[in-house]
């Protein structure tokens, strides 16, 4: 189970939905998860194992979140995120996954898609960047291509974070508000607005023609992102092997004299923050 304690169940609101997720208990919540992910990260390196996971769902789902979550305590040199901006000229004019090839992990590393190929199959068909034809054909690909990577031995995973669209319009009105989220606020994600139903669409044909059993999709509610960050990790710890390696024994002896105090022939530190006063 992902939460047993009353804090991170979740009590009913009055339209029977769950209770969002405060910080502190969020936080108690993924401290364990964030272990075992390390745990994780040591068994990969151990074993060579390559792990992709993919993060799917419309803008505004919380796919930045979650992958902070999943990745904030790892060696961002073994675990690293893929976001690829809009393809350039050349890249048009390439294979449509070889992009996305480029960025597969070698043994013992983990790669985590903020967004992936299955680009084709949502904002680009939704927003006509891809003909019909060219979407027909990567939906004929993809589980070829995927079975390609399990087969030759990628742990591959892939989730859609779903959000209504009452969600959706809170969390847009907060990046136009907010100074500090008003760079994640592009045109297409006000373009996005008035297409809620076809990227339902999109998202349905998707499933159908790449919900396969060798590489399946998982879907987590992420209305309430916190919430869904923790069930996300759950399911993904849950679905690997036995990760368990012991972190190698390191000698540590005592340094046996007193502790040396930094010391400047050529420079010296600037002035060191201090806070406004009132």
């Amino acid at each position: 189970m992902l939460c047993k304690d009353k804090e991170t169940k979740g009590a009913k609101v009055a339209d029977g939905s769950i209770e969002k997720l405060k910080g502190k208990p969020y936080r108690r919540a993924l401290k364990p998860l964030t272990r075992e992910l390390v745990g994780m990260a040591r068994w990969a390196r151990a074993t060579g194992a390559r792990i992709v996971v993919l993060f799917e769902g419309r803008d505004t789902a919380g796919k930045g979140g979650a992958i902070r979550a999943v990745r904030h305590r790892l060696d961002p040199r073994q675990c690293r995120t893929v976001a690829l901006p809009k393809p350039n000229e050349a890249e048009l004019s390439q294979w449509y996954f070889q992009r996305y090839v480029a960025h597969l992990p070698s043994a013992g590393e983990i790669a985590l898609y903020d967004r992936s190929w299955y680009n084709r199959a949502g904002v680009e068909k939704v927003m006509g960047y891809a003909s019909e034809e060219q979407v027909a054909h990567f939906l004929r690909q993809v589980p070829v291509f995927e079975q390609l990577l399990v087969d030759d031995g990628i742990l591959l995973f892939k989730y859609w974070l779903a959000t209504d669209q009452d969600r959706q319009e809170e969390r847009l009105r907060e990046r136009l508000e907010d100074p500090l989220k008003r760079w994640k606020l592009s045109p297409v994600d006000l373009a996005a607005r008035a297409k809620y139903d076809a990227y339902t669409d999109a998202r349905e044909a998707m499933l159908r023609a790449t919900h396969t059993r060798h590489s399946p999709w998982t879907l987590v509610d992420f209305n309430d992102q916190k919430r869904g960050r923790l069930t996300l990790i759950r399911d993904l710890l849950d679905r690997l092997p036995d990760t368990h390696v012991e972190p190698p024994a390191i000698d540590f002896p005592d340094l046996g004299r007193e502790p040396k105090v930094e010391s400047y022939d050529v420079l010296e530190p600037i002035e060191t923050y201090h806070e406004a006063s009132d």
